[in-house]
């Protein structure tokens, strides 16, 4: 579930100064705080996928870290989000202005990648984050759709729970959906070698 919070306009420094002690689920979108409740499933495979990826890039010794909490600053003004999963290249992380102070990331050259788990609220996820994130230059962004809940011109028809893969390329994002029986295929863990089938059962208690 998703809900508006009835804080008044607010700016990205005021909604950092209001954040609660537990802030994980909330959002501000152009200047109104957003409260995100997921629902256990949501959280299953976003956890099912930050543990998938943590193995990777530690066989690998790859410079990443995924933050237990992390609010990304994206260009539209009075704005912060909290995908489900935030990859950080930890190399990057001393050229990040707000990091330090607030946990806060606002330069693409930080995050390799980011996975948002589709909710009610998936309009933001197939629409205005997708575009904020390509204007960061976040190199690759998963829309994780396994309720199959975003429209038809998104997911296709019939309707089936999808990953789409967002890729930077050239300064745009190519998009490619994948549905049960084919494999994850991501520039940024190449060798990765997970099935879409593996990433929804992982929402089954």
């Amino acid at each position: 579930m998703v809900q508006a919070v009835d804080t008044g306009p607010m700016s990205f420094e005021a909604f950092v100064q209001w954040l609660p002690e537990d802030s994980r689920h909330y959002e501000l979108h152009s200047g109104t705080v957003i409260e995100m409740e997921p629902t256990g499933s949501h959280e299953l495979i976003g956890a099912f996928l930050a543990e998938e990826l943590t193995l990777k890039f530690r066989q690998g010794a790859l410079p990443y870290t995924i933050p237990k909490s992390c609010l990304i600053k994206p260009q539209l003004p009075d704005s912060g989000y909290r995908p489900d999963v935030i990859v950080l290249d930890k190399r990057e992380l001393a050229n990040e202005p707000l990091w330090e102070s607030a946990s806060t990331v606002q330069y693409g050259r930080t995050l390799p990648l980011l996975i948002e788990v589709v909710s009610t609220n998936w309009r933001d996820d197939y629409g205005h984050k997708l575009v904020e994130y390509e204007a960061m230059g976040v190199a690759e962004y998963w829309i994780v759709d396994y309720r199959a809940l975003g429209a038809v011109r998104y997911i296709g028809k019939p309707k089936q729970p999808t990953i789409t893969i967002c890729q930077l390329v050239e300064g745009e994002y190519q998009l490619r959906r994948l549905v049960l029986g084919q494999t994850l295929e991501s520039s940024i863990f190449p060798d990765l070698n997970l099935t879409i089938d593996r990433v929804f059962q992982s929402a089954e208690c």
